[in-house]
């Protein structure tokens, strides 16, 4: 294998994306949380609500910034690492791309200051109402993401002209694209459920340590019981995304199940390791004939295997690969989902035990799951950046492998230092417990709609105060006040 310019950019940017994913699969499911949560404290008047959204605001907020950082610095290897596909896509890909800011990330910033100081200044339905707005700005936000890479996987409503440059003839059809509806609620659906992992996770853990709060309690039922009804309608969508894929990309579904030979009722491989050179997989663990029935294929329908494509198809070992870990990732989230909400039918789910450390590590498991998903999407792609009409050698920058090894070897450094910081500080925060200001008790009275209500760094310690103390003290200068006159 020769790291020349073209492999060094594809490794960067796979990098790169690597690390920022991370952040917004994070955050829109975290922002989803922190709705529902502040949702439920001004319905049902439960201070619990309020103490989990004061936890993990805190955590979003950072999560928050290091997504949009990582993100800028990617957007920037279009002009420097892959200039020849900003050149030629950049009529589709660029409106498309400047639609995210102007809808989503417009709406996040305006609201996001709101949501993070204004617990003290503002009324709590427009703190609510904030909260709500960041949330769905985010879910904005993965549309139009979403949008511009499944047009690269499926185009379609553009035209070439002569200089090969692509524009759009109908920006439905580009925007709703045949590969967009499955993959944006299948990318919605693991933001939700890599979410949900973490806050169970961070309840274990603070479960294992004794740190028995009601907080506590309850995110892990909140987060159990996501799994569980998540999980079932993720392999629903990820069973469409396939349908489509197989339609429209075939020989990344052929790279997917490592199907060689076209033949009709395939195999269904469980476990292989794929070898390009002698177009075979050695040590193939495979249900036979099942292949079709799992595509939802008719038995006697014929299916194009990889030796089809004349070598024109994606890295097999890869996507074979991830494509396993991607799905043996979900199934055990799928298991942690029941076993919890078993756990909490019972009674047990807040005594510690194996399920408690398994969910720990497993707190990990939807992050490994975005990534393996987004390897099998794009490098299931290639040889191809735009799906049979542009091809990745040809959108690459005119630069040397020395420049791109040198940025790239910087990005390693910098993201070394910064990133793993900041994921470190977050950790801490979710799994140091709350807070101990805001201790379990009896639920004071309810201020009228539209007062203040104390910052985020107060914690709530406004309400904390014994109950009765503004009286008195108000009392009090009033008697003073009498005095005086």
């Amino acid at each position: 294998m020769e790291f020349d310019a073209l492999l060094l950019s594809r490794l960067q940017f796979a990098f790169v994306i690597a690390f920022h994913i991370l952040f917004p699969a994070f955050t829109i499911g975290l922002a989803a949380f922190l709705a529902v949560c502040e949702g439920l404290w001004l319905k049902t008047g439960n201070e619990t609500y309020k103490r989990l959204y004061l936890h993990w605001v805190k955590i979003f907020a950072l999560a928050f910034a290091m997504g949009v950082v990582s993100g800028v610095v990617m957007s920037y290897q279009f002009g420097t690492n892959w200039a020849v596909f900003a050149d030629k896509t950049g009529s589709v890909m660029g409106p498309l791309l400047g639609y995210e800011v102007l809808t989503a990330f417009f709406l996040e910033a305006t609201f996001l200051g709101v949501m993070l100081f204004g617990w003290k200044k503002v009324g709590r339905g427009l703190h609510f109402f904030s909260t709500c707005c960041v949330a769905v700005g985010t879910s904005i936000s993965a549309f139009w993401i979403l949008a511009a890479n499944s047009w690269m996987q499926t185009p379609q409503g553009f035209a070439m002209d002569d200089e090969g440059k692509f524009y759009a003839t109908s920006w439905m059809e580009v925007i709703f694209n045949p590969s967009f509806p499955s993959r944006y609620v299948h990318m919605m659906l693991a933001a939700f459920i890599t979410t949900a992992a973490v806050i169970l996770a961070a309840g274990a853990w603070q479960t294992l340590r004794r740190h028995d709060q009601k907080p506590t309690r309850w995110q892990m039922r909140m987060a159990a019981g996501t799994l569980l009804v998540l999980m079932p309608l993720q392999i629903i969508a990820g069973h469409w995304s396939g349908e489509v894929a197989h339609h429209y990309q075939p020989a990344k579904v052929a790279a997917m199940e490592g199907w060689w030979e076209t033949k009709s009722a395939q195999d269904t491989v469980l476990f292989a390791i794929p070898d390009e050179e002698t177009r075979s997989s050695k040590y193939e663990l495979a249900i036979p004939g099942l292949g079709n029935t799992v595509m939802g294929l008719p038995k006697d329908e014929v299916i194009q295997g990889l030796n089809d494509f004349d070598g024109d198809h994606p890295p097999v070992f890869i996507v074979f690969w991830a494509f396993r870990i991607m799905v043996g990732c979900g199934l055990v989230l799928l298991g942690l989902g029941v076993w919890g909400c078993f756990k909490w039918i019972r009674g047990t789910i807040d005594k510690p035990g194996l399920f408690h450390w398994l969910a720990v590590p497993g707190g990990m498991l939807g992050f490994v799951a975005v990534i393996s998903g987004w390897v099998v999407t794009e490098v299931g792609r290639q040889p191809y950046t735009v799906y049979g009409y542009l091809r990745t050698e040809d959108s690459l920058s005119p630069v040397s492998a020395a420049e791109v090894a040198t940025s790239l070897l910087i990005f390693i450094v910098v993201y070394a230092i910064i990133f793993t910081a900041g994921v470190i500080y977050m950790l801490r925060i979710a799994t140091s417990g709350f807070d101990d200001k805001e201790t379990d008790r009896p639920k004071t009275e309810r201020r009228a709609p539209g007062t203040p209500m104390g910052s985020v760094d107060d914690m709530g310690e406004k309400e904390n105060s014994p109950a009765g103390e503004g009286d008195v003290s108000n009392a009090r200068e009033n008697v003073s006040k009498h005095d005086e006159d």
